[in-house]
């Protein structure tokens, strides 16, 4: 296949490259090295999408505001999530990959391969689904986005697939990092979401990656995502924060329940034009009446956590209503509650985005509804902007089943480190109370009954084995039509507890396990006897081209230590389950001895 130039000159600097580093022996360095190269270009990415979507709101609240009640945005979704679908169906053929969901399956079961084209569909079709005021979030195309960028950095320079993981996971936490300015938010996003395991050869290039994220961040996106003035928090109001937290673990069972029927698809007997347009208009009629639900909704955020509650009544159809508290209480609630169905509209449509935005907004607006509610009873007095920062911790804490990245996203893109005793309550309270509804995150949960993928499986190292490095080749093999006294020739010769017989063409007709037939085989009687007569078909045959991840699988299933390996029909040999687990322990060995960045060289 002949290649563009400049793809030729790549491979020429990535081979040159390798062979330095191999000659120089700085395989631990490099990735450190390689990290830092991931977080420029995860933040990078990261800031270019939030810049596009920024200048597309503009755009789309200047049109909506030369109409008549804003109707603009009955029809502008429906606008953007149509042209999400036009992308992807004639532009992308249909390549992208949604949802980090779909990073954690590369990673486990892709040898971490996440292919290039995610970074620019993701950038086009999620300004465009929330540019135009899909109301979904822009976090999970910029955890995919340097996902991809990650994994490909790996790919370029041939690392393994551990190596690509890391790259991987760095690539997420710059992005995460430079959108939030949140670095060891970035760093515990990656470790709880998509490693599920904290480690020091780990944890170092994701903090560099991160760090490099935030920097980019600095220099070229001006200003904090969110601001809060908070004197800190009072021991009286302990009580509210155990009700928030209460709170705050239910609605994030509904979070995960309808985003999870919603995302799935709506009006599927329909082509995909027609359910982004109805899905589109749908979610238009509820911005109508939520205008705080239009696109990611951070700057109503902001407003309130400013303590201008007034911000809601901007836009409005129930401006005048809004002026009395338990009709603003109303309100309140019902953003709480239609958060997640316009992100799960906007996404089950054909929109692209996620659910993490969402879930900010949906925490911060019932930490916003539970001190409101407090506070016109004159009972006692909450600081609003307080229960608004740790309601979205708590949220996030639920749904994400990631309490540390929640405690420490809120504290550091609010500077309020001031709150880290309710924000640990809080978020511990609901992550105790999702979990007894939900084993498993919503990623996870996604995972386990659709691609029957569990958090403990470690396919990466698995299918890093070659299959040809434990295959026994050297295997006995017998003829069907071979006499059984002829056979003990060769048992005489071999400790072999296992045979394949194959026909006359070379293929499988079946196996004689020693366990099963040493009875049978010495009290055969007649000489003219055959294997034919004793063989049993094979338990299972492990097809070459099998991913090894999946023999194991099969090797539990059966209960079997042995199992016959063919390719493209023709016997090769045998596979042993001690074989297999010899060659992974082996693989762990140096694959530890290749990360320990504080080994000597």
């Amino acid at each position: 296949m002949q290649y563009p130039g400049y793809i030729r000159l790549a491979k020429r600097v990535a081979n040159k490259i390798n062979k330095w580093r191999l000659k120089r022996n700085i395989q631990r360095n490099f990735l450190i090295y390689c990290s830092v190269v991931v977080g420029l270009l995860g933040g990078l990415a990261a800031i270019l999408l939030k810049y596009v979507v920024g200048l597309m709101e503009e755009l789309s609240k200047d049109i909506a505001a030369h109409l008549y009640y804003h109707l603009a945005y009955a029809f502008l979704p429906a606008l953007g999530i149509l042209l999400t679908v036009f992308y992807q169906h004639v532009i992308n053929r249909d390549h992208i990959e949604k949802g980090i969901g779909r990073v954690i399956i590369n990673i486990k079961r892709n040898r971490s391969n996440i292919k290039i084209n995610n970074v620019y569909a993701h950038l086009a079709t999620s300004s465009l689904t929330v540019g135009f005021g899909g109301s979904s979030g822009l976090e999970a195309p910029i955890v995919v986005m340097g996902a991809a960028l990650g994994s490909n950095t790996g790919k370029f320079f041939n690392l393994s697939p551990y190596e690509k993981t890391v790259l991987i996971a760095a690539g997420a936490s710059a992005g995460i990092a430079a959108v939030f300015n949140s670095p060891i938010a970035g760093v515990l996003f990656s470790l709880e979401i998509l490693i599920g395991e904290i480690t020091i050869p780990t944890f170092i290039p994701l903090l560099i990656a991160s760090a490099t994220g935030v920097v980019v961040s600095k220099l070229l996106y001006s200003g904090q995502l969110f601001h809060l003035v908070t004197g800190g928090w009072v021991l009286n109001a302990i009580p509210f924060y155990v009700i928030l937290g209460l709170f705050s673990g239910w609605i994030s069972v509904y979070i995960s329940k309808v985003a999870g029927i919603l995302e799935h698809g709506i009006f599927k007997k329909y082509n995909r034009y027609q359910r982004a347009l109805f899905g589109g208009l749908i979610l238009g009629v509820i911005i109508m009446i939520f205008p705080a639900l239009f696109g990611e909704g951070y700057s109503h955020l902001q407003g309130i956590l400013n303590g201008n509650i007034d911000a809601l009544k901007n836009e409005t159809l129930f401006t005048k209503w809004l002026d009395y508290p338990l009709v603003m209480l109303l309100f309140i609630a019902g953003l709480v509650f239609m958060k997640i169905v316009a992100a799960g509209i906007t996404i089950g449509s054909g929109g692209n985005g996620g659910t993490f935005a969402p879930t900010m907004f949906t925490g911060a607006f019932l930490g916003l509804f539970v001190a409101f509610a407090v506070n016109q009873t004159g009972l006692v007095h909450l600081s609003v902007s307080n229960f608004i920062a740790v309601g979205m911790a708590g949220a996030l804490s639920g749904v994400m089943h990631a309490p540390l990245t929640a405690i420490f996203l809120i504290a550091e893109i609010t500077g309020g480190y001031v709150l880290f005793i309710p924000l640990m309550i809080v978020s511990a309270i609901s992550y105790v109370i999702s979990r007894i509804y939900n084993p498993y995150n919503m990623y996870w949960k996604e995972l386990i009954h659709e691609q029957k993928l569990y958090p403990d499986h470690d396919f990466n190292m698995l299918d890093a084995i070659r299959l040809d490095s434990i295959i026994n080749k050297s295997s006995n093999v017998l003829n069907k039509s071979m006499l059984i006294s002829d056979f003990y020739h060769i048992l005489s010769n071999t400790d072999a507890n296992i045979f394949a017989v194959l026909d006359d063409e070379g293929e499988m007709d079946g196996v004689i396990l020693m366990d099963q037939v040493r009875k049978q085989l010495f009290n055969q009687r007649e000489s003219s006897a055959t294997i034919e007569e004793i063989m049993t078909p094979p338990p299972t045959i492990i097809d070459y081209y099998q991913p090894v991840s999946s023999i194991m699988e099969v090797f539990d299933a059966l209960d079997a230590w042995q199992l016959p390996v063919v390719k493209d029909g023709v016997f090769l040999g045998f596979i042993s389950k001690s074989a297999l687990l010899s060659k992974y322990r082996d693989l762990i060995i140096k694959q530890h001895k290749e990360t320990d960045l504080f080994a000597k060289i």
